[in-house]
């Protein structure tokens, strides 16, 4: 037999769906207010969460009516033109920090890098001077296990607090966890906060070296412009950015879509791109830096959605 294809869900059977959600709740809402791209088709339902327990009840349900979800939030992420079907979850409301015994600070996923590095200057504690710059969420940050030349997040990190696909709570001890270069290997879930190691130091210092890398980071990358951060992996022993700007892409545009003048590794969004502009951009850079190089770049940005 043909197979019947389920009909659209109507606004008010999402509504029936999530009843007893506490946070915010969009339909067809644009997603490009949450990307740092500023690019992103609609999702077929939005939710904010105010808390982990919300996001667990968020989680069941959506598992109870085998609906997928997917955590928007961070600075590698391309959402398509078409966007995402099913559940969108922005963690930008889970926004605690606090410190605990030991020198340890237990933070909320949707909490900005910039956020919690500030409030570990405010203590004297260091661990987080390589994340200067670093716009991008705590959960987010976990994902990719973000880094920069002065270190990166499987360095501080000490736990992490999941929500399983069942919309139960699972804490994973950062021992249990394989990290390679821009990836954490963790179980399927959502990260809903992390707990971070730190260590005493001079306020003065740890101030100043994060003052130092957000200069060199200004000087040396496009944080003026939206983007999604360094769009390629560097290859081994090798510079993305330099075999970009070895095959004469600084500058190349497609649409809004640029190759930043300022770090060939970067993409930006000069206007109004679209994801389609970013992606035929993309193919562009790697075929040049393919037929220059011989080197086949691979993405370190992430794509999602519809296109």
């Amino acid at each position: 037999m043909a197979r019947t294809e389920r009909p659209a869900r109507t606004k008010q059977d999402w509504a029936r769906m999530l009843e007893g959600v506490r946070g915010t709740i969009m339909y067809q809402a644009s997603l490009q207010d949450y990307t740092s791209f500023r690019i992103g088709g609609p999702a077929d339902v939005l939710v904010e969460p105010v808390d982990v327990d919300d996001l667990c009840r968020v989680v069941a349900k959506a598992h109870a009516e085998r609906i997928p979800v997917f955590v928007v939030g961070g600075t590698n992420l391309l959402v398509r033109d078409g966007g995402i079907r099913g559940i969108v979850v922005s963690l930008r409301r889970l926004k605690s920090i606090r410190q605990e015994p030991g020198h340890v600070l237990y933070a909320d996923g949707g909490v900005g890098m910039p956020a919690l590095i500030g409030y570990a200057i405010r203590r004297s504690l260091s661990g987080l001077e390589w994340g200067a710059g670093i716009p991008g969420t705590v959960a987010g940050c976990v994902v990719m296990n973000a880094g920069t030349r002065l270190g990166e997040m499987k360095d501080a990190l000490k736990a992490v607090r999941m929500v399983d696909p069942r919309g139960r709570v699972v804490d994973i001890p950062a021992t249990e966890i394989p990290f390679s270069y821009r990836r954490a290997h963790l179980p399927r879930g959502i990260v809903a906060g992390v707990w971070l190691q730190m260590t005493p130091g001079d306020h003065a210092r740890i101030e100043k070296t994060v003052k130092d890398y957000l200069q060199y980071r200004k000087d040396t990358q496009p944080l003026t412009l939206p983007s999604a951060g360094c769009v390629f992996k560097n290859p081994p022993q090798d510079s993305a950015g330099r075999l970009v700007d070895a095959a004469g892409l600084k500058g190349a545009r497609v649409g809004d879509a640029q190759v930043s003048d300022k770090h060939a590794n970067f993409m930006v969004n000069t206007g109004h791109a679209r994801a389609a502009d970013v992606l035929a951009l993309i193919r562009k850079v790697r075929a040049a830096v393919k037929k220059q190089s011989g080197v086949t770049l691979e993405l370190e940005l992430k794509v999602v959605g519809q296109a």
